[in-house]
């Protein structure tokens, strides 16, 4: 059996590395008594795979990371038994029961993620929010992608799906995954150029609400919660 668990990060914790999430899980495991199958081979270890994971310095309400599991465990019970081992700005929100096609883990089939972008430090022009809705509405945004041995010019409005005000912060629904994969703070610095504002003078702090599987097609996508194909799991 497949298990697919959702959490939140929040806090402290959105200072910690995805590596030391992983051990972090590895160990909760053990203390919560879930019973995650280990692979084979001279070297065993949990079998667990996270969808997207965050970088450093970022909150979310949606992180999701799957499991195989030697015998079945009740939902409710799995959910109280990770959170009575949890620690502070962690906490797990459901666990579900997932497909064992290995093509619909959650690793697999990401295609978009939310976000809730605020100013932190600095201040945007009076302005801003009226021209949020024209910088949306251009037919391209273009912005200079970085390597370490190149730059170029990428279109991003395509993999930009929504773009809003929220009270006094930004909201954008993005192209998430491995195929297309837009960073929040990417789609903020665009912003900015487009207000003329040079993009170091301001700083956000980004919140994930969700992460979305296209349930549809690339014609005409249809995006649910990853959270959304799971079934949950009966005493």
């Amino acid at each position: 059996m497949k298990a697919r668990i959702k959490f939140k990060k929040y806090g402290v914790m959105k200072f910690i590395g995805h590596l030391d999430i992983m051990r972090y899980f590895q160990k909760a495991m053990r203390r919560a008594d879930i019973p995650i199958a280990f692979s084979g081979g001279y070297s065993p270890h949990m079998i667990m795979s996270f969808a997207n994971p965050l970088g450093v310095g970022v909150t979310s309400d949606g992180e999701y990371f799957d499991i195989e599991l030697t015998e079945p465990i009740a939902s409710d019970v799995a959910v109280k038994h990770l959170n009575d081992v949890m620690v502070e700005g962690m906490e797990i929100v459901s666990f579900v029961e997932i497909s064992e096609d290995k093509k619909k883990t959650g690793m697999a089939i990401v295609a978009a993620a939310d976000y809730v972008s605020t100013v932190k430090n600095g201040e945007l022009p009076a302005d801003w929010k009226e021209k949020a809705k024209d910088f949306f509405a251009q037919d391209e945004i273009i912005i200079t992608k970085k390597t370490k041995k190149s730059e170029k010019e990428v279109n991003i409005k395509p993999m930009i799906y929504q773009f809003e005000v929220i009270e006094n912060s930004l909201y954008s629904f993005v192209a998430t995954g491995s195929v297309e994969n837009l960073k929040p703070g990417l789609v903020m610095e665009a912003f900015l150029n487009y207000l003329g504002i040079d993009s170091s003078s301001i700083t956000f702090s980004h919140h994930r609400l969700e992460v979305y599987a296209n349930a549809g097609s690339e014609e005409k996508r249809e995006f649910v919660s990853l959270e959304s194909l799971g079934t949950k799991i009966g005493s």
